[in-house]
């Protein structure tokens, strides 16, 4: 009877958002210095399934791209091998762009050199219409999960829109130290100008959430991540959400990329031109290592590896893509990765 509780003591079952697990009171997180945040748009990481109620027609065997399993699982190895670049070891943390389901997000993990770590998942379906979701994939050895919600996008103007949500965590790294993630998809540039209200209406939802974090905690490491679908100088980002240059003293968000932009670097290519969609926008107390996280550059790094890139016929470069319209390439993604040290 004794041991009975005992076992009962030392095992407690902790339920967020609906995510139950199991957490033992004496399991101590592993150190995360050295280690990477990594992002990256996946560019349309389907499944063969046919879900239901959403529209993936395309990514099956029989429609029109003719994704298949074959197809499938070279996708998961080049994800898994640009993810982890120049990495000596796994990514502590994974945010992920442009996944269809949960599914997805299980094989991934168990691919390649991924499948060396103990992932959990943070995910949850979003209302758009592909059913294109964000996702994190976490080291559960050094990151304890806390919160998860999902941060609706909406306009009032537009009753029928329908986007992804942003996916919001807040976990715990060794030494009780609390961080914050962001991992966004905004909507897309289609449409030009009169796209942009979209944009802004995702940087609002974002900044709330930010400014209630603030609110509680001035000195609250916080990491915004994902495709933007913006440039740094955009009025979503400079205006809305107020994410700055680093060398602003004024700002409580920093995007790292901003001086990338001004260079012509990017993590995609629209028409030959490369830009800054993807972003890595902290807190200024995680810049400034004030709150026990540190960058260990203080700066955010675009994955331009030759491996990632196609050479077009006048020798120019871009990402190296799955699919070019119909045509099957077997690349990785439209979009490079980027990373964060942190210690």
């Amino acid at each position: 009877m004794k041991k009975i509780i005992l076992f009962s003591i030392l095992v407690s079952v902790c339920t967020v958002n609906g995510f139950s697990q199991k957490e033992s009171k004496k399991t101590k997180l592993q150190s995360f210095h050295s280690r990477a945040i990594v992002s990256y748009n996946v560019e349309n990481l389907f499944d063969t399934i046919d879900d239901k109620g959403v529209i993936d027609e395309e990514f099956l065997p029989e429609g029109k791209l003719k994704w298949n399993t074959e197809r499938y699982k070279v996708k998961l190895d080049h994800l898994v091998e640009a993810i982890t670049m120049n990495l000596p070891e796994n990514p502590v943390l994974i945010g992920l762009i442009e996944i269809e389901n949960r599914g997805v997000l299980n094989d991934l993990k168990k691919t390649g050199r991924l499948g060396k770590t103990n992932y959990e998942i943070a995910h949850k379906d979003s209302p758009d219409a592909r059913g294109i979701d964000c996702g994190l994939l976490y080291d559960k050895s050094c990151f304890k999960l806390l919160k998860m919600e999902s941060l609706t996008v909406s306009i009032d103007s537009i009753p029928d829109f329908k986007t992804r949500d942003i996916l919001y965590v807040k976990g715990e790294l060794q030494g009780g130290k609390i961080l914050h993630l962001f991992v966004n998809h905004w909507p897309s540039r289609r449409g030009g100008e009169g796209s942009e209200i979209r944009r802004i209406q995702a940087a609002e939802v974002a900044r709330k959430k930010v400014d209630e974090i603030l609110k509680a905690d001035p000195k609250a490491n916080i990491v915004l991540m994902g495709d933007f679908n913006d440039h740094p100088d955009n009025v979503s980002i400079q205006d809305v959400l107020k994410a700055k240059a680093v060398s602003d003293s004024g700002a409580d968000l920093l995007d790292l990329f901003e001086d990338d932009h001004k260079a012509g670097k990017g993590t995609h290519n629209f028409k030959g031109e490369w830009g800054v969609l993807d972003h890595f926008i902290v807190s200024k107390a995680l810049y400034n290592g004030t709150n026990g996280i540190q960058l260990s550059s203080n700066d955010g790094k675009i994955v331009y590896e030759e491996k990632l890139l196609f050479t077009q016929k006048d020798g120019s470069k871009k990402p190296s893509t799955t699919y070019g319209g119909p045509n099957y390439y077997g690349g990785y993604s439209d979009h490079l990765p980027i990373q964060l040290i942190l210690k």
